[in-house]
């Protein structure tokens, strides 16, 4: 597991590069990123969304994130924003884990617990057409993350995965379906 900075977020690491690959051809007018961090993913959205907002629970890393993000907001997923997005995206926390110490890697039992509320949170917040891309693992039940996400109006498909050493990245896209 990678050290933390004084800020008490993870530096940009395999999983966030990967993650950046894949967005980095998405344009829109809006974006919103859950858990934020660092803010090294945000910066690249705002590059080619005029409106991005950035939500994390850690007020310290939004005051002092390493690549600041113009709109942050310090909430539990994304419980105070109130607009809908034409893309969304989350590096899940989803590490199995019988409890859930570290909310930022621990995704509780079967790495699904936190990962389902996060993306319970964001469905709202995507525009119908719109896409929630979140990364998740070979180690937490990914399908079941999937089949979850269809049942809350998505169309889903895994867009990228990317091999390590003892699990596989896998980056899911779920664009929201219209009624």
């Amino acid at each position: 597991m990678q050290n933390k900075l004084p800020n008490d977020t993870y530096a940009p690491s395999d999983d966030t590069f990967f993650f950046a690959d894949c967005i980095a051809n998405e344009t829109g007018y809006s974006a919103l990123e859950i858990g934020t961090g660092s803010g090294y993913l945000g910066k690249i959205l705002q590059e080619k969304f005029s409106l991005v907002v950035g939500t994390d629970i850690n007020y310290t890393a939004l005051k002092s994130q390493d690549y600041k993000i113009q709109n942050s907001v310090c909430c539990k997923d994304a419980d105070a924003v109130t607009t809908e997005f034409d893309l969304v995206i989350c590096n899940l926390p989803y590490l199995p884990s019988e409890t859930v110490q570290d909310v930022t890697t621990d995704g509780g039992p079967e790495g699904l617990v936190i990962p389902l509320e996060i993306i319970s949170s964001a469905a709202p917040h995507v525009r119908p057409g719109g896409k929630l891309l979140f990364l998740t693992s070979s180690l937490a039940n990914y399908q079941t993350l999937i089949e979850k996400t269809k049942f809350m109006g998505f169309s889903v498909m895994i867009i990228a995965k990317k091999p390590l050493f003892f699990e596989e990245l896998i980056i899911i896209q779920a664009t929201k379906l219209s009624f």
